[in-house]
């Protein structure tokens, strides 16, 4: 859907046999960002690679496959018809259903991946730098939109702090790594709505980063930072993002009476996001379902996994199946 190519081999829905991911990081880099026609020229130049690689690490043929799934929204169109294109061609050729996943629901599912018997309902944090929402899940497959981002998703924010203090593309882990000595506490950065509802803003914080560095006239050029001044801005900014996530969590915990809570997407990487969530005195009383590191940001194993459930109910599609920039609801 973006700039990860991923093909897994998945048994029963939850037994990873396989789980490759091309990253195109490096393509990216200097642009500070993903740039989409190169995204979908290296997935059309991959795809076939990393479905080869899949099917031989997992030792199957395509013949003992039971269903093809793939991502078909919401993403960069380019990105995602190369996928579709690939997943249509699997199906027709080896005469296999075709399931076509939401890969936002597909980080939900991640959960369900590591703990089958997650006790329900569940509030599920999905971040990355494209999405961040809060979901109530009431069983595998079946969620509810509680909360989303009303500007920048928590993913778009790290990258952006991250190149107004000159660190590198991803933002999240290079601000994560940046704060390692950093001082919290540094710099009062605000923590926007967290006293209306259930939403998100993080661009609040970003602009008052910017502000705190250049001051309100853009005329102004930015300073010249040392080691220590970047390490205290980081992680103030990084303490700012993550107290602004686990407070909507932790309200939608207590307004949904959650059995447990999970977290998906790139952000959930964050190892001070997990630190938080697990020291909160509400949310650490929860059932706490961190998936590993490896199906947190965009896999294929998690498309697999829910495709699976979408197959066990009959949702299967036809070669006909579009894809969607936006996600459902």
């Amino acid at each position: 859907s973006c700039d990860e190519t991923a093909a897994a081999v998945v048994r029963d829905g939850t037994e990873v046999l396989s789980n490759i991911i091309h990253s195109q990081l490096l393509l990216h880099q200097r642009f500070g960002g993903v740039v989409p026609e190169i995204a979908s020229r290296s997935h059309t130049q991959r795809i076939l690679g990393i479905v080869q690689h899949a099917l031989r690490e997992a030792a199957v043929t395509p013949e003992q496959l039971t269903a093809v799934a793939v991502t078909n929204r919401p993403g960069m169109i380019g990105c995602l018809l190369v996928g579709a294109t690939a997943a249509k061609a699997l199906s027709w050729l080896f005469d296999l259903p075709l399931v076509g996943v939401d890969h936002v629901q597909a980080h939900i599912h991640a959960a369900f991946m590591t703990r089958p018997d997650m006790p329900l309902p569940a509030v599920t944090l999905v971040a990355s730098g494209g999405h961040t929402a809060l979901y109530l899940v009431h069983a595998p497959g079946r969620t509810e939109r509680i909360g989303s981002t009303r500007d920048d998703a928590a993913g778009e924010a790290f990258d952006k702090g991250a190149a107004i203090l000159g660190l590198t593309y991803p933002g999240g882990p290079a601000i994560e790594a940046a704060a390692i000595d950093g001082d919290p506490t540094a710099v009062q950065l605000p923590r926007p709505l967290l006293h209306n509802e259930l939403d998100f803003s993080f661009s609040g914080v970003k602009t008052a980063l910017l502000y705190h560095l250049r001051g309100s006239g853009l005329e102004r050029p930015m300073p010249s930072l040392s080691a220590a001044q970047v390490a205290d801005l980081a992680a103030s900014y990084q303490a700012a993002i993550v107290d602004c996530l686990v407070v909507k969590m932790r309200r939608a915990a207590e307004r949904h009476h959650a059995a447990s809570l999970a977290i998906g997407g790139g952000v959930a990487r964050n190892a001070l996001l997990r630190a938080a969530i697990a020291a909160d005195p509400v949310l650490g009383a929860l059932e706490l379902v961190f998936p590993p590191l490896a199906i947190c940001s965009d896999n294929a194993a998690m498309v697999a996994g829910l495709g699976t459930e979408q197959l066990r109910r009959g949702a299967v599609d036809d070669l006909h199946l579009p894809v969607t920039a936006t996600a459902r609801r």
